[in-house]
């Protein structure tokens, strides 16, 4: 909600005397140290444990969030913006990071889906709140628009608080849990894939799993390129959604409203295909098949000559997208082992989200109204691309499977006895 309420602002024609560049920029702005800080933030995670290293995040993103209600030109908010995108970075990288130490792999994506879902939902009734802080227009001397920063910036405050209280960490640094209770977890990792006690994060370890492909593991950069284009609809949606239902005709305040009914069917859609894929063990089929979704959903909304297909859409280019997104972080967390590599891996595939939230905010430009046919296009291709590398990676990881089946490599798969690459 907080990365996404600029659109929210715009719609209420807060920013209307200001360039429609500008709110680009702006939204752009966010991502430069989102990007550049996900692998420290990973690292910092280690160093000061998972409650401190959260609540910071949360406290800052809010005090930034907060700020941007009493902004009076441009420059304020974009160093903003530029506050919410830094300490924002911490956040997401280490949620999955510490998700996927806690469960066996074919047990992520439901738990990743629970985590983001409910970030779909309440990115979903953003645009019904930002609806009822209509009314508050002149209250205290304020726009509207301050406002909706205000009262969302405190509320990311007070959970920041409530966050230090209940938030776990590691499961061999947890307090919640018995010694028994705990080790019953750590001996379910180990089973699954061997790294249930976390090795060193060292600086050459990180510089390995950052050497270019040749050199290292490639389907950490195919993932990180996958991630990138699962990102890039989803921020689109969200930075532009209530201005694409204004091309259809709506009102303002109409707009706003219908922006919830698609997030709350792309929640539904979201877990429904976590669930079959963690029940299946397989991610790459439930991958293609929200990707096609959102290729489909996109089309129809770029070229349906009425606002009922247009509209209906944007239901299927949400759910496909929403639903690629811990798709993709479950299928990479899958295949990799021990703890270092996994800190560097979800920084990079994150961070490479990132740009696909650059890309999002550059493609959906003003002269292409009122379709958008190039964000459209852009969108699909994305996806195409998604759809591309996964069959690339997925072909690998089978070869790899087989030769392993088969002893004709010269170790087991990962260095872990019993592992196979999940497809």
């Amino acid at each position: 909600m907080d990365r996404s309420n600029l659109s929210v602002a715009n719609n209420r024609q807060a920013l209307e005397r200001l360039e429609w560049g500008w709110i680009c920029t702006v939204s752009c702005l966010y991502f430069v140290p989102y990007i550049l800080f996900q692998l420290p933030s990973n690292v910092l995670l280690r160093f000061f444990g998972v409650r401190m290293w959260l609540t910071i995040c949360v406290l800052g993103w809010g005090a930034a969030q907060l700020g941007m209600g009493f902004v009076r030109t441009w420059g304020q908010l974009a160093m903003c913006r530029v506050l919410l995108g830094l300490f924002e970075a911490g956040f997401f990288p280490a949620l999955v990071f510490v998700i996927t130490t806690w469960y066996k792999r074919h047990e992520v994506q439901k738990r990743l889906a629970i985590f983001y879902l409910s970030s779909i939902v309440i990115g979903g009734f953003s645009g019904i709140v930002g609806y009822a802080i209509t009314f508050l227009k002149g209250k205290g001397g304020l726009d509207s628009w301050n406002w909706i920063f205000i009262i969302e910036g405190i509320l990311t405050v007070v959970l920041a608080i409530l966050n230090y209280l209940f938030i776990c960490d590691f499961p061999q640094k947890n307090t919640f849990l018995t010694a028994k209770q705990t080790n019953l977890i750590l001996v379910r990792v180990e089973q699954d894939r061997g790294d249930s006690i976390p090795d060193d994060i060292t600086v050459s370890k990180v510089l390995h799993h950052l050497e270019m492909p040749a050199k290292s593991d490639w389907t950490i950069w195919a993932c990180a390129l996958m991630f990138m284009s699962s990102t890039m609809p989803a921020y689109a949606i969200a930075y532009f959604v209530t201005i694409i239902l204004n091309s259809m005709g709506w009102d303002v305040r109409a707009s706003l409203l219908l922006t919830t009914p698609p997030y709350v069917f792309a929640a539904i859609s979201c877990f429904i295909f976590a669930w079959m894929s963690d029940k299946t063990k397989r991610r790459a089929p439930f991958i293609a098949i929200q990707a096609l979704m959102t290729i489909t959903g996109i089309a129809v909304t770029g070229y349906a000559r009425q606002n009922g297909p247009r509209y209906f859409g944007l239901f299927l280019a949400n759910a496909g997208a929403s639903g690629c997104i811990p798709a993709v972080l479950a299928y990479c967390s899958n295949n990799i082992v021990s703890h270092s590599k996994r800190a560097v891996s979800t920084a990079v595939v994150i961070s490479a989200g990132g740009v696909g939230g650059i890309f999002a905010t550059t493609v959906f430009r003003e002269q292409d109204f009122p379709r958008y046919l190039n964000g459209v296009w852009a969108t699909m291709g994305c996806q195409i691309l998604m759809l591309v590398l996964l069959a690339l990676t997925s072909w690998n990881f089978a070869r790899k499977n087989r030769l392993s089946r088969e002893g004709k490599l010269d170790g087991p798969l990962e260095g872990q006895p019993g592992f196979f690459y999940t497809l």
